[in-house]
C-alpha cells in the first residue's frame, strides 16, 4: 500500500533547549499511571517534539513513521507507549511469555542502549522482561532468556534472523514493531534481512518506523509493511552558538591521543569533554589522558544514574577536569565550566554535531569546539559546515616546542606559588642538611627532586627529530578530497587494491563458497569493532576469502572484538593483508564488488545459505 494523502505531517521546528518549555506534559500523552511514574522519577518534564507528537498516536494505535535525527528523544517516544499498552495487556492477563515487542536496531551498542532503556521505563511494570540479541555475544544468555520468556525483544537484524532460524524466537504474537535509525540498518546492508523479518510477523501488528532522512528504500518499507501511517517530521536545532570557536584538525587516525593531549597541554582550559563514538572508546581514552597527567573520567551507558550524577558533580566543582562520552551519556548535561569540546571522533550526523557543541559556551561565556578529522572523513566535515551554514576554521596542532613550552611556564609557577602559599620551613632544613652532609649543591638536590615528583618521566618531549605530527596537520586541507567507498579511480582487472590514506586492507577467511556477501561483513566488522560503515571502505569477495579495507591502527579492543567475531558461525579470522604473493593464483582472478554471483543465489535456493550470525 502507498502512503496516503490523508497522513498527516507534522512539522515542528524547534530548538531543542529553548528557555522556556512549550507544548504538552507527560501527563497529557495518554501514557499508563506506572509509566508516567517512571518518567517522573527519571525527572522527565517536557516532551520532546518527537515524543509529543508520536506518543499520542502510538498509544492509539496508529502507524508511525518518525523523521528524527539521533538525540531527540525517540528510544522514549516509541518505548512509553508501547509498555503502556502491554501494561493494559497485562492488566487484562493477556500478556503472555512470548514476544510481544520487537525492536530491530542497526548495531549491537544501540541494542543495549535501547533495551536499557526499556528496562529503566518499565520498572513499576509486573512481568514485563527485556532482552537484548545481538551479534559477537554468546548464544547461551540469549536463548535461556527467551525460553525464560521475553516481552521485549531488542536486536540486530543478523541475530534475530539466527534466533529465527534455529527456532528460538518466536515472532507471532508479536503487536509492536519498531524500527530504529532504518536509514541506517539499510545503508549498513541490512535490506534482505528486514524484509525477512517484517514477513514472519503477523500482519495485524503496529508498526512504527523512526529514520534521520527518507531514501526511496525507508519510503517503499513504510508503503509495503505499514498501515495508513501517520508521518511525523521533527526539525531540530542546527546552529551553533556565536560565542563558539569552531576548529578542526587534520589527523591520523593512530596520531589522535597525542593530538588531544597536546592541545590540552598548550590551550589554557577549565574543563572539557571529549566526546566518542563507542562506550570501549570512553574507558580507552580516559585511561590514556590519565597516563598523561590529566583527570579524567569515562562516561557511557554502562554507568549507573547515581554514579553518572557523581561523577557530573565533580566535573562541576573542579574536582574533575575531562569527561570522556559518548552522545548518549553526554545528554542534558549542562556544566557552565566547560570551556573546551573535543570531537573525537567525529560525529555520524550534524544534530549530534550541534548538541556536543551545545555543551560549551553556556551561559554567555565563550566556549572552543575542536573536531578531528581523517583524512576520510571530508565529507562528513563538509555536511556538518553545510549543516550549520558555518565554515570551521582549520588549525594547526601545537609543535614540540609549544608543548615544551607550556610545560615549562606550567612548573614555574607552580613552584611560584608553593613559595608564596607553603610554609617550607621544615623543607629548608632538610635539604640544607642533605647539601652540608653529601657535599651536593643544591641546584642538584632541586634537579633530583623534581625527577622523583615526575617518577623517571622526562618533563620535556623530544625535540631531536622531525615533527611529523605537527607538519602533518598544518599542510592545507582539500575539503572537496576524495575519501569514501566509490570515490577512488577504477582498479584494472586483476590488480591488488588500493586502500585510501589511513587505511590498509584486511582478509577475513570467509568468501563466496561460505555464501558471504557485503552486508554480512559490513554489520559484523561495523558492530564489533565500533566502527561506522563510513570507515569500511571497499569489500572484495573471493572464492575462499574476502578483503575489505579499514583503517590502517585498530585499537588493542578493536583487534580483540574481531578476533571473536563470527559469520555464519564461522570466525573471521582478521588479519593484514599481505599482498598478491599470500594467496596464489587465487588473487590474480580479479576482484568484485557487490553481492553474490548467480551461482550463490542457486545455492542460497538449495538450502545453503548460512545462518548470519556476528552482526
Amino acid at each position: 500500500m502507498t502512503l496516503p494523502e490523508a497522513t498527516a505531517a507534522v512539522n515542528e521546528n524547534t530548538e531543542q533547549e529553548s528557555a522556556e518549555p512549550t507544548g504538552p506534559s507527560f501527563s497529557e500523552l495518554g501514557l499508563d499511571s506506572r509509566v508516567l511514574a517512571i518518567t517522573e522519577e527519571m525527572g522527565y518534564e517536557t516532551p520532546s517534539p518527537i515524543q509529543a507528537q508520536t506518543i499520542p498516536l502510538l498509544t492509539q494505535g496508529r502507524d508511525v513513521v518518525g523523521l528524527a535525527q539521533t538525540g531527540t528523544g525517540k528510544t522514549a517516544a516509541f518505548a512509553l507507549p508501547a509498555l503502556t499498552r502491554m501494561a493494559a495487556a497485562y492488566d487484562a492477563d493477556e500478556l503472555g511469555s512470548v514476544p510481544n515487542t520487537l525492536v530491530l536496531a542497526p548495531t549491537r551498542e544501540l541494542a543495549i542502549q535501547v533495551a536499557e532503556a526499556f528496562s529503566s521505563y518499565a520498572g513499576k511494570l509486573p512481568g514485563v522482561s527485556v532482552l537484548p540479541i545481538y551479534g559477537g555475544a554468546p548464544y547461551g544468555p540469549q536463548l535461556a532468556g527467551l525460553r525464560r520468556g521475553a516481552n521485549v525483544v531488542v536486536g540486530t537484524p543478523g541475530r534475530v534472523i539466527d534466533h529465527m532460524n534455529k527456532g528460538s524466537l518466536d515472532l507471532s504474537e508479536i503487536k509492536h514493531l519498531i524500527l530504529d535509525e532504518a536509514d541506517e540498518m539499510l545503508r549498513m546492508g541490512f535490506a534482505e534481512e528486514v524484509d525477512k523479518i517484517l514477513a514472519q510477523t503477523p500482519a495485524e501488528k503496529q508498526v512504527a518506523l523512526f529514520s534521520a532522512t527518507m531514501p526511496k528504500a525507508i519510503r517503499r518499507i513504510s508503503e509495503d509493511y505499514l498501515t495508513d501511517p501517520v508521518e511525523v517530521s521533527v526539525k531540530t536545532k542546527t546552529s551553533t552558538g556565536a560565542n563558539i570557536r569552531q576548529r578542526f584538525v587534520f589527523i591520523k587516525h593512530h596520531a589522535k591521543p597525542e593530538a588531544l593531549a597536546r592541545i590540552m597541554e598548550t590551550e589554557p582550559h577549565d574543563a572539557a569533554i571529549v566526546f566518542v563514538r563507542t562506550r570501549s572508546a570512553t574507558e580507552e581514552v580516559a585511561a590514556k589522558l590519565n597516563a598523561r597527567g590529566f583527570r579524567a573520567t569515562a562516561i557511557n551507558g554502562d554507568i549507573p544514574q547515581n554514579l553518572r550524577e557523581k561523577t557530573v558533580e565533580q566535573l562541576r566543582n573542579g574536582r574533575l577536569g575531562v569527561l570522556v562520552a559518548t552522545d548518549v551519556a553526554a545528554r542534558g548535561l549542562d556544566v557552565e565550566r566547560i570551556s573546551h569540546v573535543f570531537n573525537y571522533d567525529i560525529p555520524l550526523d550534524t544534530e549530534s554535531y550541534v548538541h556536543r557543541v551545545g555543551r560549551t559556551g553556556r551561559a554567555g561565556r565563550s566556549g572552543e569546539a575542536i573536531l578531528f578529522v581523517t583524512p576520510r572523513e571530508r565529507r562528513m566535515l563538509r555536511n556538518i559546515e553545510k549543516a550549520t551554514r558555518q565554515q570551521v576554521e582549520q588549525m594547526s596542532l601545537p609543535t614540540v616546542d609549544d608543548v615544551n613550552t607550556s610545560r615549562l611556564a606550567r612548573f614555574s609557577e607552580r613552584i611560584t606559588q608553593t613559595l608564596a602559599g607553603e610554609d617550607l620551613e621544615e623543607y629548608r632544613g632538610m635539604v640544607s642538611r642533605y647539601v652540608h652532609e653529601h657535599d651536593t649543591p643544591a641546584e642538584d638536590v632541586a634537579a633530583a627532586l623534581v625527577a622523583m615528583v615526575h617518577e623517571g618521566r622526562p618533563l620535556l618531549l623530544d625535540e631531536s627529530g622531525e615533527d611529523a605530527l605537527a607538519q602533518e596537520s598544518a599542510r592545507s586541507f582539500d575539503r572537496s578530497g576524495p575519501e569514501e567507498r566509490g570515490t577512488r579511480p577504477a582498479r584494472q582487472k586483476g590488480t591488488a587494491p588500493n586502500p585510501g590514506v589511513g587505511n590498509a586492507m584486511y582478509k577475513i577467511a570467509l568468501g563466496r563458497r561460505d555464501g558471504v556477501a557485503p552486508g554480512h561483513i559490513v554489520g559484523a566488522i561495523a558492530n564489533e569493532a565500533g566502527l561506522s560503515a563510513q570507515q569500511i571502505g571497499s569489500i572484495d569477495i573471493r572464492p575462499t576469502h574476502s578483503l575489505v579495507e579499514l583503517p590502517e591502527h585498530l585499537s588493542s579492543q578493536q583487534w580483540s572484538a574481531l578476533s571473536k567475531t563470527r559469520i555464519g558461525g564461522e570466525l573471521i579470522k582478521l588479519e593484514r593483508d599481505s599482498g598478491p604473493h599470500g594467496h596464489g593464483g587465487d588473487r590474480q582472478k580479479g576482484l568484485r564488488k557487490g553481492g553474490p554471483r548467480k551461482s550463490d543465489q542457486t545455492s542460497k535456493k538449495r538450502g545453503k545459505t548460512p545462518h548470519w550470525a556476528g552482526r
